[in-house]
C-alpha cells in the first residue's frame, strides 16, 4: 500500500515490490498515481499466490479508511517488523 502525496492510500499486487515502486516514481503504471504523485510505501503483505494476493487486495480496497489506517499499524505489516 502506498501513501500518495495528497494523503490517499493505493494498494496494489507486484511480484517485484521495488521494481514496481520505481515504475510508480517514475510517472509509469497506475494513472491514479501519475495524477496524485506515489509517495511512500507504507504496507506491505506476502501472498502466497497471485490469486491470493488479488483477493487480499480487493478487501483491502473495500476497507473504509478508518480500518486501512488500522491495518497500518499493526505489526502484520513487513515493513513494521
Amino acid at each position: 500500500m502506498l501513501r500518495c502525496r495528497n494523503g490517499a492510500l493505493y494498494t496494489g499486487v507486484t511480484t517485484d515490490v521495488a521494481r514496481r515502486l520505481k515504475a510508480h516514481n517514475a510517472g509509469r503504471g497506475a494513472a491514479y498515481l501519475r495524477l496524485n504523485g506515489p509517495g511512500e510505501l507504507v504496507y506491505l503483505e506476502v501472498a502466497a499466490g497471485h490469486s491470493e494476493a488479488l483477493r487480499r487486495e480487493a478487501a483491502i480496497k473495500r476497507y473504509p479508511r478508518q480500518k486501512k489506517l488500522r491495518l497500518l499499524a499493526q505489526t502484520t505489516n513487513l515493513l513494521r517488523s
